[in-house]
């Protein structure tokens, strides 16, 4: 495992978490919203806003106290693993404003607006999510 301060060691671990915890609220939103279950949908994004909100102030505050973490991974798993963190990083930049977005139309009303936007906003805040996991246990736990 790569070594962190130990007064910070929890974050990366609390980071993972809260990206897969936003993944499976975005999972199970969807299949709500798929169900005509309205109310149910909209507590989960909003739980997943919440939860993604967290991951965000905890990821800052990790790198501003540790900085950069450097994979330590050799051969096929260095072109593998920085592929998915460009994606990720790319799309995470883009993500914010789309959640806001998509969510401000929620709250709106503006539903037809709502959903043109959540077509995009969805796949792609769920791959985030997943892809920063799979970088926590790359950077972590595999290299």
């Amino acid at each position: 495992m790569t070594q962190v301060p130990a007064q910070y060691a929890i974050f990366p671990v609390l980071n993972a978490s809260l990206n897969g915890t936003s993944a499976a609220l975005l999972l199970t939103a969807h299949r709500m919203i798929k169900r005509g279950r309205i109310a149910a949908h909209s507590v989960l994004m909003l739980t997943a806003v919440v939860t993604s909100s967290l991951f965000l102030i905890s990821y800052l505050y990790y790198h501003w106290h540790v900085g950069s973490v450097p994979f330590q991974g050799h051969g096929w798993s260095r072109p593998v693993y920085f592929s998915i963190l460009v994606s990720h990083t790319t799309l995470a930049a883009a993500i914010v404003p789309l959640v806001i977005i998509t969510l401000s139309r929620a709250l709106r009303g503006r539903f037809d607006r709502h959903r043109a936007i959540a077509r995009w906003t969805y796949p792609l805040w769920l791959y985030v999510s997943v892809t920063g996991v799979v970088i926590y246990f790359m950077l972590y736990q595999l290299f």
